[in-house]
């Protein structure tokens, strides 16, 4: 069920698994199992079902039975945008974990039916390739690969495989309530699905392929920390190489935001994201409205950053010669 150059990674990662004791992390769990992959699991508990309980509890026993290691997490109430704020709880708990406790990949459930929602969720707010291309098998996030191992799999092929193994699992039932807009494309992907898998698989394939082939056209000339420095061949690609930055950055740019970057060289994106073009370069940085001293002013504007860089170069203390020696030379 696992591709083979996937395996190999992970026999070679420590890996931790986002179980949630639902169909597709349990589907996962002893599949890696099978396969013999150490993992340890880490379990969420938002506490807005009584289910919630018995499903901590089923991971407790899963670590247990197979001497896994397991990481709890209860979340606080969140009074609006759950779904946002859901996510950013979970990941935040999922890097918090991986880094204090060395390990290198992030396993997660996602099969097709989750790609083909984000899909179409993506279009319904107007997208480009590096959105559409979406989730894909192995990325990397903020110092740890993410990998998804299930997502050429429908969700009906993972519930014959647990029923046919008799597996215990649980089904959410938040997952068919229509107040989360996810849900609302569940029925469409379901159906659309029906059809057959192969034809989604292969566009999904060639989405990614055209991706990548994109990433050619730009070169990443510095990293350090959130800040970004990218050369660029022409300009027409400043929208996707913002969006595909920002994307691994933990952003996903607007259509809106997007269409401006066609005609305009500064933007601030989503309130948080400074976005810059100037002379070829493309500058990304968290976007802070810092006090600069005047004499700090005046050497950023002599090493020619751009306004919207400077606030977090100065609270970051980024050294001006990180910028200036291997980009642009002074007049």
């Amino acid at each position: 069920m696992i591709k083979e150059s996937t395996l190999n990674l992970l026999k070679d990662s420590k890996n931790l698994l986002a179980f949630s004791a639902g169909v597709d992390s349990s589907a996962l769990f002893f599949i890696l199992l099978e396969h013999n992959i150490n993992f340890d699991i880490a379990i969420v508990n938002y506490g807005l079902r009584e289910q919630a309980k018995q499903e901590v509890s089923y991971a407790k026993e899963l670590a247990d039975r197979y001497s896994k290691k397991i990481f709890i997490a209860n979340a606080p109430k969140f009074n609006s945008n759950f779904e946002a704020n859901a996510r950013d709880f979970r990941y935040n708990f999922f890097t918090k974990t991986i880094n204090e406790h060395n390990y290198n990949t992030l396993l997660t459930a996602h099969q097709l039916n989750d790609k083909l929602e984000w899909l179409l969720m993506q279009l319904s707010t107007g997208a480009g390739v590096v959105e559409l291309s979406g989730m894909q098998e192995i990325s990397n996030n903020k110092g740890y690969k993410i990998v998804r191992p299930l997502l050429g799999y429908t969700k009906e092929e993972l519930l014959v495989y647990l029923d046919s193994n008799k597996h215990k699992y649980f089904i959410d039932e938040s997952n068919s309530n229509e107040k989360y807009r996810r849900n609302q494309f569940r029925p469409i992907s379901n159906a659309l699905l029906e059809f057959g898998k192969s034809g989604f698989n292969k566009s999904f394939e060639i989405l990614e392929y055209e991706a990548n082939n994109l990433k050619h056209s730009y070169r990443l000339l510095l990293k350090e920390k959130e800040l970004r420095v990218l050369k660029l061949e022409n300009r027409s690609i400043l929208p996707y190489a913002t969006s595909y930055t920002l994307k691994e950055l933990g952003y996903l740019l607007s259509g809106k935001e997007r269409d401006l970057l066609k005609v305009q060289d500064s933007l601030v994106a989503g309130r948080k994201w400074a976005v810059e073009y100037l002379n070829g370069l493309l500058y990304i940085a968290p976007y802070t409205q810092s006090t600069i001293p005047k004499d700090k002013k005046e050497q950023y504007r002599k090493a020619r950053i751009p306004p919207k860089i400077r606030g977090y170069i100065f609270e970051e203390e980024i050294s001006i010669a990180n910028l200036r020696t291997p980009l642009i030379p002074l007049s």
